[in-house]
């Protein structure tokens, strides 16, 4: 069964606006092509991170997901998934494309979630090791750095499609500034401090396990750092941004005009 049939999928280009529009009663705004869910957290959310909209070049609906504290979606809370999908469904009644989430952790509900909804679901950047492990040797892994190590169980990084055994996880539960994130208590950070827990981190773990061939930021707090990753440990670095602008070219593709 076609689920999309009643999206409109239309792009108006220059001198190509003569045709009937339509738009299904109930949706009030139009524009966005990708929704992102996100948690209740209390701490400043920079350019780059996934809560930030300067972090793109095209529109995103940010939605709220009440009550999604950190050490619920973390735990994967199961008493969380209505609200969850109510909130996906929210944004399908805005007129998004596609639904990324704002959190690793919100892969413990991906397969629930992507049964409920009409459009595509991709709720974890997890959702990205399957594609970056093919692309690797057999004996090459794929580096997880996280925020939560103790919470990055097999289970999720299956319920997102992805053989754990491919990947070698790292957590940075244990370091100041992103102990506090985790915790988001305070409404603050250094971010010198946190961007070297990160880089150093990445940097411990690809010097240990010299078989990682590529690295997967888990975190949405991650990618303002993901550059200065890629400069020290010189691999492929993935992270929630990859992923999103990979959603959205998915649903958002332009015609190409030029030479022959």
């Amino acid at each position: 069964m076609n689920h999309f049939n009643h999206k409109d999928y239309g792009y108006i280009s220059k001198g190509d606006d003569d045709w009937p529009f339509y738009i299904r009663k109930g949706q009030f705004i139009s524009g966005y092509t990708v929704g992102i869910l996100h948690l209740e957290v209390w701490y400043p959310l920079l350019p780059g991170n996934v809560v930030n909209a300067d972090t793109y070049d095209f529109p995103v609906r940010h939605k709220l997901i009440p009550n999604a504290t950190q050490s619920r979606v973390h735990g994967g809370d199961p008493t969380l998934l209505d609200d969850i999908i109510r909130a996906g469904k929210e944004l399908e009644k805005e007129g998004v494309r596609a639904i990324c989430g704002a959190c690793g952790y919100l892969g413990n509900f991906q397969a629930q979630v992507v049964e409920a909804l009409d459009v595509p679901v991709f709720l974890s950047s997890l959702i990205q090791l399957p594609a970056i492990s093919i692309g690797l040797q057999k004996d090459q892994k794929v580096g997880v750095l996280c925020a939560d190590g103790p919470s990055m169980s097999s289970e999720i990084i299956q319920n997102c499609g992805a053989d754990p055994s491919r990947c070698i996880v790292k957590g940075l539960e244990d370091q100041p500034q992103m102990a506090a994130i985790v915790k988001s208590d305070r409404g603050s950070f250094d971010n010198a401090a946190l961007k070297r827990e990160i880089v150093e981190g990445a940097l411990n773990l690809v010097r240990k396990h010299p078989e990682i061939g590529a690295l997967l930021l888990e975190c949405s707090d991650m990618p303002p750092y993901a550059a200065e990753v890629q400069r020290a440990i010189k691999l492929p670095v993935y992270d929630f941004v990859t992923l999103i602008k990979w959603v959205h070219n998915s649903v958002a593709q332009k015609p190409y005009y030029g030479f022959l």
